[in-house]
C-alpha cells in the first residue's frame, strides 16, 4: 500500500503541486504547497500552493483548504475520506486548520528541521516554541484528531527493489524545492509577506 501511495504522491508533487509552487515563487510567495486526495482511488481532489502575497494567512495548506471548500458540496468528498498531502510539515496555523477541518491524517515531505535549516524559514519551530511552549517542533504526531506521516520514513520502510526508484523520484522533487527556495530567498525582501 505504501508503495502505491508514494508513487501517487510523487506524481501529484510533480504534476500538480510543483507547477503551482513555481508560479507562486515567481510572484514572491514561499515554497509551501499541498494537495487533497481521495483515499479510495487516490485521485486528486484539489492542489494548492502558498499565496501569502495576496493574504498572509494563505499558507500552502490553508490556500489548498480554501480551494477545497470552494468546491460544490455535491462533488466535494468528506474530509475523513481524504488524504492531506503537504510539501512541508504543517506549521501551527496549518496544523490547526487541518484539525478543525476534520481531516484524520496528513503526510509531509520536509520536516520542520529542513524548513528551518535547508529553507531558511524558521517560523514553524519558533511559533511552536514561543506560543505553545513546544520545543524542537515535537507535537504529538498521533492523537485523537489525526495521524501524521513523514514521507521520508515511509520511503525507508520500503523493500530494496522499490525503494531506489521512489527515493530517486523524491530526491528529484527535493532538488526542485531547494532550487525554488534559493529563488524565493534571493527575492523575498521585495514582497509584502510579514514573516519572510
Amino acid at each position: 500500500m505504501n508503495e502505491i501511495l508514494l508513487n501517487k504522491f510523487s506524481d501529484i508533487f510533480k504534476n500538480n503541486i510543483l507547477p503551482l509552487t513555481i508560479k507562486g515563487v515567481e510572484t514572491g510567495n514561499k515554497i509551501f504547497g499541498a494537495a487533497i486526495i481521495n483515499k479510495d482511488d487516490h485521485s486528486l481532489v484539489v492542489a494548492g500552493s502558498n499565496n501569502e502575497t495576496e493574504n498572509p494567512l494563505w499558507h500552502g495548506e490553508i490556500h489548498t483548504l480554501k480551494k477545497f471548500y470552494e468546491l460544490n458540496n455535491n462533488i466535494r468528498p468528506n474530509e475523513k475520506n481524504c488524504i492531506f498531502l503537504s510539501s512541508h510539515e504543517p506549521c501551527s496555523l496549518c496544523l490547526s486548520a487541518i484539525t478543525f477541518s476534520g481531516f484524520d491524517n496528513f503526510y509531509y515531505l520536509f520536516p520542520y528541521e529542513s524548513t528551518s535549516v535547508e529553507f531558511n524559514i524558521p517560523h514553524d519551530i519558533n511559533v511552536l516554541k514561543e506560543v505553545f511552549n513546544i520545543s524542537d517542533g515535537k507535537y504529538i504526531a498521533e492523537n485523537n484528531y489525526w495521524k501524521s506521516y513523514n514521507i521520508n520514513i515511509l520511503l525507508n520502510e520500503l523493500n530494496d527493489i522499490n525503494k531506489k526508484k521512489l527515493t530517486d523520484s523524491f530526491d528529484e522533487i527535493k532538488k526542485i524545492y531547494i532550487d525554488l527556495s534559493k529563488k524565493y530567498q534571493s527575492s523575498k525582501e521585495k514582497n509584502s509577506i510579514p514573516l519572510k
